[in-house]
């Protein structure tokens, strides 16, 4: 049987799109994908003669669904050439859209006929892939006692929840070694039967399952490095993160800041003394986010400590203009009396209550008052202005009464 063509051409967003040759090249993929496609429909048929129907269904629904996306893409051609094919945007859009559908075949195509071409690599070297695995089997086993004893080396200096991965791999691994060998008979008898397919299938689980076990033994001899590794970490980002506390503390104050030295405190407890077994990654890896969670405190304490000085300026600005918007409307008030309707003087009145409460509020002197809480800094700033905006609406229905009272004669609100 012929070997199967995986050449791939360039994506379509690397094609050459200007408009004098978008055409050309549209038709250019157009019939390269309908070969391709013929090609793989006559591949898929040797493929099935060897391998039988069910190895190769992926392939042949693939196809199914690459001619559906092939049909399209000559739909859109055809348009193209019609009598009246549209604006120069849409054929220049259709083609595009072609060049796209080609390039999905493609892709589909390389994926499935690459896996195919694997099955049908191990089915005609079926020996030599029997005695390969055997021999893998082999020499898998012969590292199972070793393994074994690494995994009791480890229990004895580590805590059970450092071994949890691994604690298990050489007797899955033995298991799995053993369904390989019974696969590896299945797959011999199948194939002297003259059952390809059966014997693909059976030589396939047991390929699987020693790729399986070998995987199971690697882990156990990684994790004696990974642990050590861990251990020499651990004890030197305990250093490190001591030296972070110590100079924690010398920061100014913050409640975020404070829970982070909290927590970094609290995984430093955690360790257990020496001699006692110990798990070195949940312990380096509980550090090592408890650290990451100081830093980004510290940072951010530090950026809105730069950026107080400014923000207190603007929370004294929203401060006195309140009260000189409060002022004004107080003296204008009381320069008229009897002129001012009970309208300006409730809002005044309110003006005035909220500046009382904002003082509480403050508790201090707003010349010596340092406000570093953004909320409460926002919320200082929210009352201001409200004071503000009273005091301003005052001031209008006060100029409103004055000018009405005019035009009057000067008429009492009072009487």
């Amino acid at each position: 049987m012929a070997g199967f063509r995986v050449g791939r051409r360039r994506p379509a967003q690397h094609l050459e799109v200007h408009d004098a040759d978008l055409a050309k090249q549209a038709g250019q993929v157009l019939v390269a994908t309908d070969d391709r496609i013929r090609f793989a429909a006559d591949e898929l048929a040797f493929a099935e003669a060897e391998l039988g129907a069910d190895a190769t269904t992926q392939l042949s629904e693939a196809l199914v669904a690459v001619r559906r996306r092939l049909s399209e893409a000559f739909r859109l051609n055809r348009l193209n050439h019609d009598a009246v094919p549209g604006t120069a945007d849409e054929v220049r859009t259709r083609y595009l859209r072609i060049v796209e559908l080609c390039g999905w075949v493609d892709d589909v195509l390389d994926e499935h006929i690459s896996a195919l071409t694997d099955r049908m690599r191990r089915a005609r070297h079926a020996p030599e892939i029997i005695a390969g695995v055997r021999g893998d089997v082999a020499s898998l086993r012969a590292r199972i006692p070793v393994a074994g004893d690494t995994v009791e080396r480890l229990a004895a200096r580590y805590a059970p929840e450092a071994l949890g991965q691994v604690e298990a791999n050489p007797a899955e691994a033995d298991q799995l070694l053993g369904f390989a060998e019974h696969s590896l008979r299945v797959a011999e008898r199948q194939r002297s039967a003259g059952e390809r397919e059966q014997a693909s299938v059976a030589l396939e689980a047991s390929v699987e399952s020693v790729r399986r076990a070998a995987a199971l033994l690697d882990a156990v001899e990684s994790l004696e490095v990974e642990a050590l590794r861990a251990e020499s970490a651990l004890a030197a980002i305990v250093d490190e993160s001591r030296r972070d506390l110590a100079a924690a503390l010398e920061e100014p104050p913050s409640r975020r800041v404070a829970d982070a030295i909290g927590e970094l405190q609290a995984a430093l407890a955690a360790l257990p003394p020496t001699g006692v077994n110990t798990d070195p990654f949940a312990h380096l890896s509980r550090l090592r986010e408890a650290r990451t969670v100081l830093d980004a405190a510290i940072t951010a304490a530090r950026e809105r400590a730069t950026d107080l000085i400014p923000l207190v300026d603007h929370l004294h600005h929203a401060i006195k203009d309140a009260d000189r918007q409060l002022d004004i409307a107080r003296d204008a008030l009381a320069a008229h009396p009897g002129w001012i309707g009970p309208t300006a003087r409730t809002r005044l009145a309110e003006s005035e209550r909220i500046r009382i409460d904002l003082g509480h509020f403050l508790g201090g002197s707003v010349t010596t008052m340092t406000v570093t809480d953004q909320d409460h800094r926002e919320q200082v700033i929210a009352m201001a202005r409200r004071v503000a905006s009273l005091a301003g609406e005052s001031m209008q229905l006060a100029r409103h009464d004055i000018h009405t009272s005019r035009l009057q004669g000067r008429a009492n609100f009072d009487q």
